[in-house]
Order: C-alpha cells, then sequence, then structure tokens
C-alpha cells in the first residue's frame, strides 16, 4: 500500500484522519515537532518544525501521497495581534518548507491533499448577485481569514509546478464527539441552556468529521481530482435552527433558548466575535459531480450520530 505523510496528524482531523487510513491498509506517518520516534497506534513519527524550516527528507522520500492539516487552531484563542500572526504563520511556512522540501530533494510523491477553510469566502452579503451559495471560482474576502486562507493556498500551490497533483478543500465548521465547535456548543445544552449566537439567522457551512476524512481519502484514490472543492455538508443550517435540534437530541423538550447579544459575543471574543456571527452559505455541487457521496448530507443525521451516548 502506499505511504501518507500527514503534517497535523495528531490534531482533531489529523487523528480522524490516519485513523481512517490506517484502517484502509495504508502506511502514515506523521511530521511532529517532537523527536522522531516509533508511534504507538499503527503510524510512525517523524520531526518537523516549520518555523525553524525544519524537516526530516527521509520521511518526505517515503511518501507517495502527503496530507497537509498544519496549522494553529483559529477559535482555539482570543485573536490578539500575535495570535493572528501566529495563525497565518504556521499555515504558510508549513506550505513553504513542503515546497521546498519537494523542490530540492528526490521523491515520489503523486499528489499534494491541503485542506483550507471557507473563511475565504467572507459573508453571505458579498455573494454575487443571483447566486444562493459561495461557489469555488469566488474570490477571497479582503478580510483577516480571507485573507490568511489566500496566503495559506498560495503557499502550496508551487507545488503543481512540480508536476504534483494538488487538491485543496476549504473546509467548514468541523463537527466531531471530540472536541471542535460541537464540544463547546454541548456544554450549555447540557445545563438546560441552548445559546442562540446574535440574531440566530446566520447560516453555518458544516461538515461530520467522518465525511471530512473520507474526503481526504477520496483525493487520494481518485486521480481525477485536483484544484479547489468546498468541504461542507450537502445542508447548511442558521445557528438558531442548529442550537435548538442539538438541544432536542441532548435535552429532548426540557431546555431554554437563550439570545446572546452581539455586542456580549464582542466583549468576550473580541475579533473571533465577527466570525462566530458571519452567515456562510457554502456549496458542495462541485465535489458531488465527482461521486463523493456524504455519510451526513444533513444537520439532523450528523447530530444524530454524533449525540449518541
Amino acid at each position: 500500500m502506499a505511504t501518507i505523510l500527514i503534517t497535523g496528524g495528531t490534531g482533531l482531523v489529523g487523528k480522524a484522519v490516519t485513523s481512517l487510513l490506517i484502517s484502509k491498509g495504508y502506511e502514515v506517518i506523521i511530521l511532529s515537532r517532537g523527536q522522531s520516534a516509533a508511534g504507538n497506534a499503527g503510524y510512525s513519527v517523524a520531526h518537523w518544525d516549520p518555523a525553524k524550516q525544519e524537516i526530516d527528507v527521509t520521511a518526505v522520500q517515503k511518501a507517495d501521497y502527503i496530507i497537509n492539516l498544519a496549522g494553529a487552531g483559529v477559535a482555539d484563542k482570543r485573536w490578539t495581534k500575535k495570535r493572528k500572526q501566529e495563525i497565518v504563520d504556521s499555515r504558510v511556512q508549513s506550505g513553504e518548507l513542503l515546497v521546498k522540501t519537494l523542490k530540492e530533494n528526490p521523491n515520489k510523491v503523486k499528489a499534494v491533499i491541503n485542506p483550507s477553510g471557507i473563511g475565504w469566502y467572507g459573508d453571505d452579503a458579498k455573494r454575487k448577485p443571483g447566486r444562493k451559495a459561495f461557489i469555488e471560482d469566488d474570490p477571497a474576502d479582503d478580510g483577516y481569514l480571507g485573507e490568511t486562507c489566500k496566503l495559506w493556498e498560495a503557499s502550496i500551490d508551487p507545488v503543481q509546478e512540480l508536476g504534483k497533483r494538488l487538491v485543496k478543500f476549504r473546509i467548514g465548521i468541523v463537527l466531531s464527539k471530540e472536541g471542535g465547535a460541537l464540544k463547546e456548543y454541548k456544554m450549555p445544552v447540557r445545563f438546560g441552556v441552548a445559546p442562540i449566537l446574535g440574531s440566530g439567522k446566520q447560516v453555518i457551512s458544516w461538515i461530520h468529521i467522518d465525511d471530512l476524512a473520507r474526503l481526504m481519502l477520496y483525493a487520494i484514490e481518485h486521480e481525477q481530482l485536483h484544484g479547489v472543492y468546498n468541504g461542507v455538508a450537502s445542508q447548511p443550517v442558521t445557528n438558531r435552527n442548529f442550537m435548538i435540534m442539538l438541544a432536542g437530541k441532548i435535552k429532548g423538550r426540557f431546555y431554554i433558548p437563550l439570545y446572546v447579544p452581539s455586542f456580549v459575543l464582542k466583549i468576550l471574543l473580541g475579533g473571533l466575535s465577527i466570525e462566530v456571527l458571519k452567515s456562510a452559505t457554502v456549496s458542495n455541487s462541485k465535489i458531488g459531480l465527482t461521486g463523493f457521496q456524504f455519510l451526513y448530507p444533513t444537520i439532523e443525521a450528523a447530530l444524530g450520530d454524533l449525540t449518541k451516548e
């Protein structure tokens, strides 16, 4: 079987992707800032440090495919000036290091899969007239996340000049039992409160983590895939409907909807509140036309799975 090199393999998405690949018989090498060591879960570990532009070249030379998931969590901390730069640098430095390594060393890498984010698109108010959703040929937004995604994608683009197939997925909000956004949403619900952020009308484009992992595998196994695809489920949902459905799955009828005003979110979250309150309706038609089928196309199916005890 082929060997897959994964950056960001110990994160939420990385763990799901690694588990799926191993279950399908692939050899997996995870690049980590720690010292090289044998993995204890069916994969091996090699050293890299994008900030220092250090990488284990032999690990890259063993790889048939690279999945680049590296990057500081966008919503993990308050957006200070330092944190915003860290978010950008962690992505751009990773892409640049991979490109440099592939360019300067003999290798057998056939394709690079590089997830980005739907932060590329900005708010629904900026959609082209007549369009119901953002699609892949829409330009990058001029806000912070739009610029971040633009730099992120640009850092990995040169692999195409090296003859490598490049697949970029613009990923929506990832829903998982193990952490991320859903964990944060669940906490108040368990106490009988369903917090609705701002007006609650803002649209969330999301994806179940199992479908996201399957997208990575699909890109490896289908050579016709190249370029940009949106990694979102078929049914975007408003914040209000999402929270009401989540509360119903967890608490039945025993919960209270609670609106959290926009100004409160701005005080609590600072600049990050812009993203929490932003409405982004994103289409997955392009990836659907390739034959990919989502296991969880609707929010009801996704939450039904993710709230099972």
